[in-house]
């Protein structure tokens, strides 16, 4: 079972040219494959990220319909505007409301989901913040002394108290779905490759294997962009050779 598994994984991906895939052991080796919840993840928050509400929408009944809870896309969605901005995040709840009501409409009852955890009274969000950044950089301790942190401190605490606290203590969805999220945002969008290297990495840090960055791209190339996935894949190439 597992081999057939593998071997459709690698016929999926050789679907996109130049996309570099191991042999079948070193894939076994490495991991499963992403889940039906996980792989539809990336379409959400790619088509959040660039605002194309037309592909949106069928993306997000997919994954209603394959298991994602609302609240989870509710915080997919709201993750994203510290990504994205807040009008992107707003217009895809927008239609992520009227998603929801239409098929409310047909007597579709979607699971609604958890709500996040209530926080302590003494939850520390510098230091829970630099944890979390640390962590996402693959260091012992968070970064510091970088010039742009002290070219703008005020920047520097947004992202670690509220990005990387407020935001990621949440714990409606995990941090390797919310950098699943984040990846495919800045996959869609212009501008963002340096993020973009930095958060594949991050996302393996979480605990995301080779073989679900590869799947990653695979997913990304057959619903969101061939052309983008193919840039991904250059990115990732040059990650994994830095990890070795």
């Amino acid at each position: 079972m597992k081999t057939r598994i593998y071997a459709l994984i690698i016929l999926v991906s050789a679907m996109i040219p130049g996309m570099a895939m191991g042999t079948e052991k070193e894939m076994m080796e490495t991991g499963q494959a992403l889940t039906q919840k996980e792989q539809n993840i990336i379409p959400i928050a790619a088509f959040t990220a660039d605002g194309d509400l037309e592909r949106l929408a069928p993306a997000l009944n997919q994954g209603l319909d394959k298991g994602l809870s609302i609240n989870e896309i509710k915080e997919i969605i709201v993750h994203l505007y510290a990504y994205t901005g807040f009008p992107r995040s707003l217009n895809a709840l927008n239609t992520f409301m009227t998603v929801v009501d239409e098929r409310k409409a047909r007597g579709v009852k979607d699971v609604l989901g958890k709500t996040a955890s209530p926080l302590p009274a003494d939850f520390n969000r510098d230091e829970y913040g630099a944890k979390v950044r640390a962590m996402l950089a693959g260091r012992e301790t968070d970064i510091s002394g970088a010039p742009w942190q002290a070219f703008s401190p005020a920047i520097d605490t947004f992202l670690k108290e509220h990005l990387f606290a407020d935001i990621f203590v949440r714990d409606v969805i995990s941090h390797q779905d919310r950098e699943l999220a984040t990846i495919a945002a800045l996959a869609n969008m212009d501008g963002t490759v340096g993020q973009l290297g930095f958060h594949l990495g991050a996302a393996m840090n979480t605990g995301l294997t080779r073989t679900q960055m590869q799947d990653f791209v695979s997913v990304f190339g057959h619903r969101v962009s061939k052309a983008r996935a193919r840039n991904i894949e250059v990115i990732l190439t040059q990650v994994l050779e830095k990890r070795k």
